[in-house]
């Protein structure tokens, strides 16, 4: 207060003009600090250039400098940037293609600023990122600008220069991080969700080409042709932990557990460089390819949607791990919202229409098909199911058109022979069905999948010895464990093992599988319990294996590896009838009676039929017909005599059915 009086004491000594020309510096200065305050109000407060629901349209580079180590890698190396930020919504890689597709051009057409302008209008997004490089002698200079693809007018810019080009993926960092600021991502969400560039990909410019090319080669040619592309990246950079993600999917999907495995471990040792969505990736993967932990998985997914909820690639995690547990309807809800989230994404159709065959609802998994092929998505996995479903409809016509499109094509034709040997077992053609088995060993062998080859020849094994031919089950046991001791095939010579009689090696296995997995939701409470089931059933123990076979009840309809067939039910049924319970054994055998959708074309499906003749057998009851339709008896009558018939032929010491 003192001096605030000194001030008016000396003013008031001033002449008149002076007083009110301080008046007016004042006025103005208050106008100025108001003008500021106003400013500064809106600048905190002003509408950012994009909302969580826009999308952005991620063009290609412009590359002057005449290295082509920069093409496709700085888009790649921009867009692990941007899919850090939970904010950002940027156009997914399969609409990218759909929007290609309906302006009449290839999949694998440049998007220039133009094309992702016509992109982004087709697609209904707000904004295309444009991104340059040009050199100016060692230095290189980096731009980005947000374009508004409606009049072309910029939204936002940022830039950078690298001094050399050993920084280049630096500055792109930087830069990224200042264009998701400008376009309205908040301060704290942006110093929480970017890692160190290096670490969000890779410091190597030649392996994220590599990476680059490898993802552009899956989406447009499948997985085994990517594969190589991948291998060049790790080779590169050993510490690319995305890089080993996408080979450890990329083995897992060609069947090639343990190679999967191993770069799902690599994978996880990395995680720490890796940024925060690709880690969520990474350690799901983990739980499921490596420990098996499928409970920890789905924590980790959900965690993941929570973050990134406008992700679909969460979802799709998900929902496989909800099919392979049985928990069909879950998987079918989180399948369609990442349809709603990304409607050309071929796996979401596949994964969906699998959940509704399994569900027996063939005419919804008609329609999901159909919606696929209508936009002109193809995938292994959706012709499988289509082929299935053809089965399930006795449609021979459309079974055969989708193994026809299998032909030829490496890591997909030796799946789809052995999906038509088990056919051709349903029905009792045995010679037919280890024609279809050889065929398919074959078909891998001759594209270097060993693990594929050695599941194949060791679920031929166990079908040999559910159809009572002992001796063909232990050759194709040795055979198969001579190629691969993968965790599927020894999954398969322990219940090949069981079924035939050797109690002694199959119990050493189910030690082994115990010992070595676990931690794995599927191994220790879906085929453990049924080995040591069949283990008894040869012992004729069969409360023992009853007891066994308890864990299993909470699992026994999941969509598992190496096969979905229920098959603890179908083990518990035998061990009922093994004691005459023959109301028990029947109830076990109508479960896979009626989800024919998940059994299928697996013979068990057929000897589940003959298992419920029996169980009537045991009951002292024919197969009358008010336990089954009219139909149903004739079909039970007809099969029995001619499997019985057929093998007979076959193998005249068989002396199962």
């Amino acid at each position: 207060m003192a001096g605030a009086e000194r001030v008016t004491e000396v003013q008031a000594e001033k002449p008149a003009a002076s007083v009110r020309s301080n008046q007016k510096v004042i006025a103005g200065a208050a106008v100025v600090v108001l003008a500021l305050a106003i400013g500064g109000y809106f600048y905190l407060h002003r509408a950012p250039k994009l909302t969580e629901k826009d999308t952005i349209v991620l063009a290609d580079f412009t590359n002057t400098t005449g290295d082509a180590v920069f093409d496709d890698s700085l888009r790649q190396a921009l867009a692990a940037r941007l899919a850090e930020s939970p904010f950002l919504n940027v156009l997914s890689d399969s609409k990218m293609r759909s929007s290609l597709q309906m302006m009449g051009q290839p999949a694998n057409t440049r998007v220039s600023e133009s094309v992702a302008r016509e992109i982004c209008q087709r697609s209904t997004s707000k904004a295309v990122l444009a991104g340059s490089i040009a050199q100016v002698g060692s230095r290189y200079n980096i731009v980005l600008n947000a374009v508004n693809c409606a009049n072309g007018d910029i939204v936002a810019s940022a830039s950078g220069d690298a001094d050399n080009k050993d920084h280049v993926l630096d500055t792109l960092g930087s830069v990224g991080s200042s264009m998701r600021g400008k376009l309205g991502e908040s301060l704290s969400s942006i110093e929480k969700f970017s890692a160190p560039m290096a670490d969000a990909t890779t410091s190597s410019l030649e392996a994220l080409k590599a990476f680059s090319l490898g993802l552009k080669t899956r989406q447009q040619s499948g997985d085994a042709a990517a594969m190589p592309l991948f291998k060049q990246a790790v080779a590169l950079d050993p510490n690319f932990a995305s890089a080993y993600a996408e080979l450890a999917s990329v083995y897992g999907n060609l069947g090639q557990s343990e190679l999967s495995a191993q770069c799902a471990q690599k994978a996880f040792e990395l995680r720490d460089r890796t940024s925060e969505p690709e880690k969520l990736y990474i350690t799901a993967h983990y739980y499921v390819n490596v420990t098996g932990e499928y409970e920890k998985a789905i924590q980790t997914g959900e965690l993941w949607h929570q973050e990134y909820p406008r992700t679909a690639m969460p979802l799709v995690i998900l929902d496989y791990l909800q099919s392979s547990l049985g928990r069909y309807e879950d998987s079918i809800q989180e399948e369609h919202e990442a349809m709603a989230l990304d409607p050309d994404a071929v796996i979401e159709y596949g994964n969906l229409a699998g959940a509704y065959i399994a569900t027996n609802r063939f005419d919804e998994a008609h329609s999901v098909a159909r919606q696929a092929l209508s936009r002109e998505l193809e995938d292994p996995s959706l012709h499988y199911f289509m082929y299935v479903l053809a089965f399930l409809e006795n449609d021979a016509a459309e079974m055969q058109k989708n193994l026809d499109w299998a032909v030829g094509k490496p890591g997909v034709e030796g799946g789809a022979l052995g999906a038509q040997a088990d056919t051709e077992a349903y029905y009792g053609r045995l010679a037919k069905a280890r024609d279809f088995s050889r065929r398919a060993e074959e078909s891998a062998l001759h594209n270097d999948e060993k693990e594929p080859a050695a599941v194949g020849i060791g679920y031929a094994a166990y079908r040999e010895a559910e159809f009572g031919n002992s001796a063909a089950a232990r050759d194709g046991v040795t055979k198969a464990l001579g190629l691969s001791s993968g965790r599927d095939v020894q999954i398969l010579a322990a219940l090949a093992l069981a079924r035939t009689g050797e109690a002694a090696r199959a119990g050493a296995m189910a030690d082994k599988l115990a010992k070595d997995y676990p931690l794995h939701t599927i191994v220790q409470n879906y085929w453990l319990p049924t080995i040591r089931g069949a283990i008894e059933l040869g012992r004729n123990n069969a409360a023992k294996g009853i007891e066994a076979l308890q864990p299993a009840a909470a699992y026994e309809l999941g969509g598992v590896q190496p096969f979905s067939a229920i098959a603890p039910a179908y083990m518990r049924g035998l061990l009922y009838l093994q004691e005459r319970q023959g109301v028990q054994a029947a109830a076990e055998f109508q479960k896979l009676i009626d989800h024919r959708g998940i059994v299928a074309n697996s013979p068990l499906a057929a000897l589940a039929r003959l298992g419920m003749a029996r169980a009537y057998a045991a009951q002292g009851d024919a197969c009358s017909e008010d336990r089954l339709s009219g139909g149903e008896v004739v079909q039970l009558s007809l099969w029995i005599h001619e499997r019985s018939s057929r093998i007979s032929r076959s193998d005249p010491s068989n002396g199962r059915g």
